[in-house]
């Protein structure tokens, strides 16, 4: 049996939430997690969007981590 590691290069996550405090502390934690694995982030896009289910503003971001 081979164990092989192999480093990750390129990672993107995505995030939604109705308040932009919970967003951001949502890419926080996931920055912070990301650390450890030697990633920081490389891009961040975000978008707002009125969601009418429920009245409110929709935020939503998607960060692209890279390897140091």
């Amino acid at each position: 049996m081979e164990f092989r590691l192999d480093r990750i290069e390129n990672k993107i996550e995505f995030f939604e939430a109705y308040d932009l405090k919970t967003l951001e502390r949502n890419i926080e934690a996931q920055i912070d997690n990301n650390k450890a694995l030697l990633l920081d982030v490389y891009q961040i896009e975000h978008n707002v969007v009125f969601d009418p289910n429920r009245g409110k503003m929709l935020y939503s971001a998607v960060v692209h981590f890279k390897a140091k």
